[in-house]
């Protein structure tokens, strides 16, 4: 239990880096450092009254001793100069244990405020070092308020979501136990806790020992990394076994396999996917797909695991997602827990549920089960508070009786059920969805379907007399054209308009609000709800209104609804006919058959999904507006590039050279504003072109360049980072940022080469002739950027980073509410 005075110091600690530190991640970064600092020290001492000496601060580096820091001779500067030195020198201390040198690595100071330091080191020296729980809880305590680690697309797990996996796993001392995306290793922990827990006192030293080396972990990220190691540490891992690891890349660590996995990875894929090695059984470049992918096939023969995954694992119609269940089903799930939306708040309401995999009872059961956890013990809001009626202790008890084949009354048991394997494999989409294998109540059962021509008239639109012109300007009649429908309805913004006297003879062939309406001809299919805005407009002679007979049994929407689902599709294809132009001819939309349940059951439909719509719509509202602004103080420093930074163009590479496979060409295709598309029409050079042309070879965390674009159009001068591994060589008109000074931080001069007004000097300075527009090195070395100090720098780059995160979490709203729309639409109709 963490006490109330090593919470405070934490937080003392915090309070103290936040005016230069307000990442919280960078704040944990600086107290982990400090702590481990101290705690060598406070060894060192130790040693000292029990007759030896200094270890860790002898030699060279005696000079760095917490003493030392602290002598009433040195001032808060040179304190601050010595601190620095130390970090960042650490991990060459040759007495000190690779454990230590792993933590140091590529530490450093990222603040050069005295007086700063001097307070928070004060506050360090307050920890003394021990291996108690105590300590290990306020670590636990000081990760807790990181919170989204948007980069990687991952958040960090509630302990007792954690908790519950590991106890529905339930490891064993004498397994071997991997994290493949470890980040600060709570499932690690937990699972120590939970086999220490079982074990009580009975584990002898020796078996505490090998216990311990059981272990594992991977992140890719090094400042994850850093901190799991010190979480471990400070949990009794003398030796933890982390390392810098990308799982679904690289290849060293392929072959080792575990008893148990637990797991929860990034959620989220870079644009373009990620670029995995061909060892994967199922073929994709999404991020939660490999992870299952690699989780299920490094088990060892009687593995188990537990690994969270995002809704789309459970029900996306992609071919890879459907391999994915169909080799989970057939081979390693044994069950599917659901659970709340709100469990990751406040960092995201993004909705998840728990797969449960077991090789050895896979092959023996029938029946997969499936838990619905509609109460975690804690409310779903942002304070998360406890509540009562938490249902994860009676979960783990339905989960151990279906392991060990006992006998379990699941009838009785109002969130769980067992489905047959063979009902989920039915229809070939193995969907993991658990309520759309439960008994249907009326609301979800298969309605009696009606023909549309019992429940609408159908009425066709006009075409425009021959030589008819629209107006210039608005009138009081809108003509709507199939080219006005959209996905998201009519685009009011394209609308044409019609003079008084072309409107008097087609005057019969108009629109009311809240007539549904379908395209017939061309592009056929095009549904929706016609707005107030446009009521009693025109509509074309290739759209048809759908106009109710009996609003007391059908509702419009829930019609508009009915004929977007995919057995209406169906149906509007087998009816389409096609000699030259296809068309729908509107005696056969009477034809066109929808389920209808009684008028309230429809507007409960209608009401569910307009809900939805709304998620939807805000979140496309921040994607669709979201411009990264950075705002430039008057008091910053305003230098030319080139003084800090210059520009490298490609090599102009022969075409004729290009082969199947090798090292990845990055041309101008490659190049989009914000988005390292290195999948668009890849060409290839022989891999013996790295070493030859080594001075194009790309890295990651380059920032590129398009240079020439079309002369009156704004198609270059897009920057993008190259966000993946591989082997890259940068072609001619491609230019690339290489940073010249210590001044200017590579993440900062990317979101800055992304500004309007960095954009509108590339376009100001470029020149070219009657078709292309060229921006040379020099036309971009001579535009003018900010620079403020480093850590401001920093301190923007984070807080822009954080609003992607925002975004990020808002595309991902989209995608599942979009499929919560599909899955409810499909529901009614039986599926």
């Amino acid at each position: 239990m963490l006490d109330t005075i090593t919470k405070k110091r934490i937080d003392d600690c915090r309070d103290i880096l936040v005016g230069k530190l307000p990442d919280p991640k960078a704040q944990i970064e600086q107290i982990t450092i400090g702590l481990i600092y101290k705690f060598m020290d406070d060894m060192d001492k130790e040693a000292i009254e029990l007759g030896g000496s200094a270890k860790f601060f002898s030699g060279d580096f005696k000079k760095y001793s917490w003493d030392s820091l602290f002598d009433t001779k040195v001032t808060a500067v040179e304190m601050l100069r010595l601190y620095s030195e130390a970090i960042e020198s650490m991990e060459k201390n040759p007495n000190i244990p690779q454990l230590f040198r792993d933590i140091f690595n590529n530490a450093y100071l990222p603040y050069r405020d005295p007086e700063t330091l001097k307070l928070f080191l004060k506050t360090i020296g307050e920890f003394e070092y021990t291996h108690s729980e105590k300590l290990g809880d306020a670590f636990e305590y000081l990760l807790s308020v990181m919170g989204s680690q948007g980069d990687a697309g991952q958040f960090r797990t509630p302990r007792h979501i954690i908790d519950f996996l590991v106890a529905a796993v339930n490891p064993g001392k004498n397994d071997t136990i991997l994290d493949p995306a470890c980040g600060t290793a709570g499932f690690l922990i937990s699972a120590f806790k939970h086999i220490k827990g079982k074990n009580k006192d009975s584990l002898t030293p020796d078996e505490r020992k090998k216990l311990i080396q059981n272990f594992v972990g991977y992140d890719i990220s090094p400042d994850m990394v850093r901190l799991s190691l010190v979480n471990l540490y400070l949990h009794g891992f003398s030796d933890p076994h982390i390392t810098e690891y990308d799982t679904l890349s690289s290849e060293e660590r392929w072959n080792e396999n575990f008893d148990v996995i637990l797991a929860n990875p990034p959620f989220m894929s870079p644009k373009g996917g990620i670029r995995p090695h061909k060892k994967f059984t199922i073929s994709s470049n999404r991020s939660e797909v490999l992870f299952v992918d690699y989780i299920a096939e490094h088990l060892n023969p009687k593995g188990r695991a537990g690994i969270i995954v995002p809704e789309g694992v459970i029900f996306q119609s992609g071919k890879a997602y459907k391999e994915l269940r169909k080799m989970l089903v057939e081979n390693y799930l044994y069950a599917v827990v659901s659970l709340p939306a709100g469990v990751f708040n406040p960092y995201s309401g993004v909705k998840t549920s728990i797969l449960l995999m077991d090789k050895q009872l896979a092959k023996t059961s029938k029946e997969i089960l499936f838990i619905k956890i509609d109460n975690d013990g804690y409310g779903l809001n942002a304070q998360r508070s406890a509540v009562k009626g938490g249902q994860l202790a009676e979960a783990i008890e339905i989960i151990s009786s279906f392991q060990n084949n006992k006998y379990v009354n699941l009838s009785a048991v109002e969130n769980a059920h067992a489905v047959l394997k063979t009902e989920i494999a039915k229809n070939g989409d193995y969907n993991l969805s658990g309520e759309r294998y439960k008994v249907q109540d009326i609301e979800s059962s298969i309605f009696s379907l009606n023909i549309l021509d019992e429940l609408v008239e159908v009425k066709g639109g006009k075409r425009l007399p021959k030589g008819s012109n629209y107006t210039e300007g608005k009138t009081p009649y809108p003509y709507i054209r199939v080219a006005d429908f959209s996905k998201n309805g009519i685009t009011l913004e394209s609308i044409k308009y019609i003079s008084p006297e072309i409107q008097a003879q087609i005057s019969n062939y108009f629109i009311n609000k809240d007539d549904v309406y379908i395209s017939i001809a061309g592009t056929i299919g095009s549904v929706g709800i016609i707005p107030d805005e446009l009521d009693g407009a025109n509509l074309t002679e290739n759209a048809a209104k759908l106009v109710i007979k009996d609003k007391n049994r059908i509702n419009q929407y829930y019609l508009a609804l009915m004929l977007i689902a995919e057995k209406s599709k169906l149906q509007i294809k087998a009816y389409t006919h096609s000699v030259g132009v296809p068309k729908l001819a509107i005696k056969r939309i009477k034809q066109i058959q929808i389920p209808l349940p009684p008028l309230s059951i429809q507007e409960e439909i209608v009401a569910e999904i307009e809900g939805y719509q709304k998620i939807i719509d805000g979140a496309k509202m921040v994607v669709e507006n979201y411009k990264p602004k950075i705002d430039i103080d008057p008091g910053w420093e305003m230098v030319e590039l080139g003084k800090v930074c210059k520009m490298k163009g490609g090599y102009a590479f022969k075409s004729n050279d290009y082969i199947d496979e090798g090292a990845l060409v990055i041309r101008m295709g490659n190049v989009k504003a914000m988005f390292f598309d290195y999948t668009n029409n890849p060409k290839y050079l022989p891999k013996s072109f790295l070493k030859t042309y080594n001075s194009y070879v790309l890295k990651k965390g380059d920032i590129l360049i398009s240079m020439t674009g079309t002369v009156g159009k704004e198609d270059y001068g897009n920057v993008c980072m190259v966000d993946a591994d591989g082997d890259f060589l940068l072609n001619q008109r491609v230019g690339k940022f290489e940073i010249s000074s210590k001044l200017l931080d590579n993440d900062f001069l990317y979101k800055c080469a992304n500004q309007k007004w960095f954009r509108d000097q590339i376009f100001k300075n470029s020149s070219g002739g009657v078709r292309q527009s060229n921006i040379s090195n020099k036309g971009i070395e001579v535009i003018e950027i900010p620079l403020p100090e480093l850590d401001v720098q920093k301190q923007i780059v984070a807080q822009l980073e954080k609003e992607q995160v925002l975004v990020n979490t808002n595309i991902e709203l989209i995608e599942i509410f979009e499929q919560k729309i599909k899955d409810k639409i499909a529901k009614v109709w039986g599926e």
